[in-house]
């Protein structure tokens, strides 16, 4: 059943599929996804949630039809039309639950995490698909977030952070995601992607490399700024030259 749901959703809401690897070497690429513990993290969440709905929900359409039923003045069909309305609501609520766990399976499943030698990708979300790619030359912080929950699983987040995320902009109002700042959720190998990051990023450096856009126009100028500096030096012999010869006459 819920792969008749699945292949649903991924029609009408158009859902992409697998995210390509983003610039830089393929060869290189390492797919990461999130751990089977993440999903009964969230497993726990939606219970929580659930438990909290359906009490709210059951108590307050059992109170009130308690109350009607006590009530002799309350007319036959009064009755009837409440019990009716609230066993509606109340199949809602349970058509509601299922389809939110549902979307919270999907969710974990089209949850992707990409990293190459000079960017890295993360995809995540189903009704609204958030993508983001990140180069190594933007990223200036990468740090483990780890709550008391993830711990008790073997959990942890990935914050990669790029310019422009920093703590000046910590106390602005953020309206919406931050796009400066890709998360890995719950992985479990948390440090070693954080390593591998950090390797890629100290070899791209060491190797003075980053956009070769970037890089050409410098490369390309260095020869005539050597060429300049060496009629700089000519003109100023030549000077010292001249300088010389007339003390000497003197």
């Amino acid at each position: 059943m819920y792969n008749s749901f699945r292949k649903i959703c991924e029609r009408v809401l158009r859902i992409p599929h697998d995210p390509a690897p983003p610039p830089g070497d393929e060869a290189s690429a390492r797919v990461f996804r999130a751990a089977p513990a993440y999903f009964k993290y969230l497993l726990v969440l939606w219970a929580l949630g659930a438990a909290f709905t359906f009490v709210f929900g059951v108590l307050f359409l059992g109170g009130m039809n308690l109350a009607l039923m006590s009530d002799p003045g309350v007319p036959v069909a009064a009755r009837v039309i409440v019990g009716s309305v609230s066993a509606c609501v109340f199949m809602f609520l349970m058509t509601y639950l299922l389809f939110s766990l549902a979307v919270l399976r999907l969710n974990y499943e089209k949850r992707w995490y990409v990293v190459t030698d000079r960017s890295l990708r993360v995809r995540e979300g189903v009704v609204t698909v958030r993508e983001m790619t990140v180069t190594f030359a933007n990223i200036q912080n990468v740090a483990v977030m780890q709550g008391p929950i993830q711990r008790a699983l073997g959990l942890a987040d990935l914050q990669v952070e790029t310019a422009g995320g920093g703590s000046a902009h910590a106390n602005q109002k953020q309206i919406g995601p931050n796009l400066h700042v890709a998360w890995f959720r719950g992985i479990d190998n948390a440090e070693e992607v954080k390593v591998l990051i950090q390797d890629r990023l100290r070899k791209l450096k060491d190797a003075g490399l980053g956009d070769h856009d970037d890089h050409a126009p410098q490369a390309a100028a260095a020869p005539a700024f050597l060429d300049a500096l060496r009629a700089v030096h000519a003109e100023a012999c030549a000077l010292r030259a001249a300088a010389g010869e007339s003390l000497s006459r003197c």
